[in-house]
């Protein structure tokens, strides 16, 4: 056999992506060059390794098995250029990092500082929904999975980071008459009658505000369901209802005066933010100095972005 280390990578991150066209997107190469390189490398074995069934890429047992191999090799690859770079002072490599939505307005605030310490390093950070990151952390396509809620399917490490607090806004002219001001906060019934945005099944925001409902014996219906916090923000700046939103994402708008906060009995409604990867796979060394930097550094990097205004 003569595989290359360049094929063992476009391998793996083919296994990862299930995805050419993703592969080559990450590994900065055209899709052809991918492809050529993948077929040169099933090559090589007398099993196949990848099936390709209604246009959707299937690894085949024997190419699990060659997969994870695959990783053992490129970390020891990456373990070798690490150990060079640290007698030279640097710290050179990826981090790459899956956040949920409402994440994005979290993850600058925790890898800026890191990342000027170590120019050397380059972050990949891939915002999405919370099922595809815990998908990306199950098939080690990530490092670490920035979440609010912890999965109850995946055995990991996780790093708290601070709370989450969700509280129900609306645009200053859709404030119900019930919620006024000066009047007093809302009763979790009274929730009944209003017209709510929610996020999709799925979201960590939907499922910490379903457990609350739950716990309070109600059952509501949304009048919109969207995909994004972003969108479910627009939609409420627009007037079109009321939303459970995290504070993290809605401080600008509650300063510009452009949300207001529903008092709410029993609200605050709070998660966790938090970090988390695998157990069973050893961190990269450019993971493991990110994590010894957030030892160091996360109480002051709280303080200074998400402490009180």
């Amino acid at each position: 056999m003569h595989y290359t280390l360049n094929q063992l990578r476009i391998f793996h991150r083919v296994v990862a992506t299930r995805s050419v066209t993703r592969a080559a997107e990450e590994l900065h190469l055209s899709q052809p060059a991918v492809s050529i390189q993948l077929k040169n490398f099933q090559r090589q074995f007398d099993l196949p390794l990848l099936e390709v069934v209604q246009r959707r890429i299937h690894v085949t047992d024997f190419g699990l098995e060659i997969a994870r191999s695959a990783e053992v090799i490129l970390q020891e690859v990456h373990a070798i250029h690490f150990k060079m770079h640290a007698h030279e002072g640097r710290l050179t490599g990826k981090l790459r990092l899956a956040a949920v939505s409402t994440g994005k307005y979290v993850a600058p605030a925790f890898v800026a500082g890191f990342m000027r310490l170590h120019p050397g390093v380059e972050l990949v950070l891939d915002v999405t929904n919370r099922a595809q990151v815990l998908e990306s952390i199950e098939q080690s396509a990530t490092d670490l999975g920035l979440v609010s809620v912890l999965p109850d399917h995946l055995r990991v490490e996780a790093v708290p980071l601070f709370e989450n607090q969700l509280y129900l806004v609306a645009h200053p002219d859709f404030v119900p008459p019930e919620a006024a001001l000066g009047s007093s906060p809302l009763s979790p019934q009274q929730l009944e009658g209003l017209p709510l945005i929610f996020r999709e099944p799925g979201s960590g925001t939907r499922h910490v505000l379903e457990a609350w409902f739950k716990s309070h014996g109600l059952h509501l219906v949304p009048k919109m369901v969207l995909t994004s916090s972003e969108a479910v923000k627009q939609a409420v700046l627009a007037g079109l209802g009321c939303s459970v939103m995290p504070l993290v994402g809605i401080r600008h708008e509650l300063r510009a005066g452009r949300l207001c906060i529903v008092p709410v009995s029993g609200f605050p409604i709070t998660s966790t933010w938090t970090l988390i990867h695998l157990q069973a796979r050893t961190p990269s060394p450019v993971t493991q100095a990110f994590l010894a930097y957030l030892q160091s550094e996360k109480e002051g990097i709280m303080a200074e972005h998400f402490g009180p205004e």
